[in-house]
């Protein structure tokens, strides 16, 4: 019998579960209206599209090999195209790399860019999934505040002018994951000019921004800089399951993160990649489908919004959100939402507070809310179900 355990590794000291992950396990009972989960709507997925795309990719057998390391070339030239015209330059298929979802490209790129005690600025409120990587990275965290027009530039020049110097600033541009804000197109132009000027990357996270309500997203950060890594998913337009993400970066950003992802997981899946090419490519067919989830979208996040406000009044400041999934509000009279949320539970709703988002100690008197997986009654419902435990 051995006398002493072997020892784990010591970055493990500082890392905690997702808040956000551990409250789903909660809310998983069907009495209970979750408004707490980042979830796509599983009804507006397109399974039968999915399914024929599946038994056209299996007629090929080399969808069932290895296949390249930065992702099935067919895939990439596709993702390459969309970029292209979504940055406004031509994309190579070697700019391309594709990933686990987003997430895992977020996680390469903290072992690619980051060595221990490296600065990273992020926004404040800020996104779960940032936090954990950047801190399993050992990187110096500074937060840096969001408002109505997202990321404050202003707030990160100062920080550079007082002698900061960041590897990397981190950015969910587009409607916000967990504010709701969308960054302004001139601090688009301003956070790149800053990258270049002091030599940080910025990591632009964008998986919300086809799911604008009305007016498309503004030209990404990445339209203005080639120091700007664009990452996104189909997660949230297609299916989390196929856990097809990308990053668009400079080569020698892609070669690197090659030999991390060979030492990780080899490849990922040519078949899911396979059945990604095939939908993206049917435009006709992607456009439509993509327009039905933001037109239920939209509606459920006027309906949610609407109803707090008709409910709470004064009592409660929410963001209107024009696309995305999320929708953040703050408590005027303080009340202290993880206090609250027992009651809610108890009362059949749930909700992420505030606090699970904050780099420090802050946002007692805030919460996020997700309505993309609630009609309008039930959004309304939920609402009510607030109010009696807040009361």
């Amino acid at each position: 019998m051995s006398l002493t355990s072997p020892a784990l590794a010591g970055k493990l000291a500082g890392l905690q579960s997702s808040a956000i992950r551990d409250l789903l396990k909660l809310t998983a009972r069907p009495e209970i209206i979750s408004l707490a989960g980042g979830l796509p709507d599983a009804a507006l997925m397109p399974g039968e599209r999915i399914a024929a795309a599946a038994e056209t990719a299996l007629r090929d057998p080399a969808v069932l090999q290895y296949t390249e390391s930065p992702g099935w070339p067919a895939l990439r030239a596709v993702i390459a195209a969309r970029a292209s015209a979504e940055i406004g330059r031509e994309v190579p298929v070697g700019e391309v790399f594709i990933t686990h979802g987003s997430q895992q490209a977020l996680s390469l790129l903290a072992e690619t860019l980051l060595d221990p005690g490296a600065l990273v600025v992020v926004e404040d409120p800020a996104y779960v999934g940032a936090l954990q990587v950047f801190r399993a990275a050992g990187a110096r965290i500074v937060a840096v505040p969001l408002d109505a027009d997202g990321l404050r530039v202003d707030v990160l020049e100062e920080l550079l002018a007082a002698g900061e110097r960041p590897a990397v600033v981190h950015t969910v541009a587009n409607f916000h994951n967990p504010g709701g804000v969308t960054l302004a197109p001139q601090r688009r132009r301003r956070l790149a000019e800053l990258a270049e000027a002091h030599g940080f990357w910025v990591i632009e996270d964008d998986p919300y921004g086809a799911l604008s309500f009305d007016e498309p997203a503004p030209a990404p950060v990445a339209a203005y800089s080639s120091q700007v890594i664009r990452l996104s998913s189909v997660s949230k337009i297609l299916a989390p399951a196929l856990r097809v993400g990308w990053l668009i970066a400079p080569e020698r950003v892609c070669r690197a993160v090659e030999l991390l992802k060979q030492g990780a997981d080899l490849c990922g899946s040519a078949l899911t990649h396979q059945i990604t090419a095939d939908l993206l490519t049917d435009t006709g067919w992607l456009d439509a489908h993509v327009a039905t989830v933001r037109a239920a979208y939209g509606t459920r996040a006027r309906a949610l919004v609407t109803a707090l406000r008709a409910t709470f009044g004064d009592r409660i400041h929410c963001t209107d959100p024009t696309g995305g999934m999320f929708i953040w509000a703050d408590f005027t009279d303080a009340t202290n939402t993880s206090s609250l949320l027992p009651a809610a539970l108890e009362a059949g709703v749930a909700y992420v507070p505030g606090s699970a988002f904050a780099v420090t100690d802050a946002y007692h008197a805030s919460m996020r809310l997700c309505f993309t997986t609630s009609d309008e009654p039930t959004l309304t419902e939920a609402v009510h179900r607030l109010a009696k435990a807040a009361a």
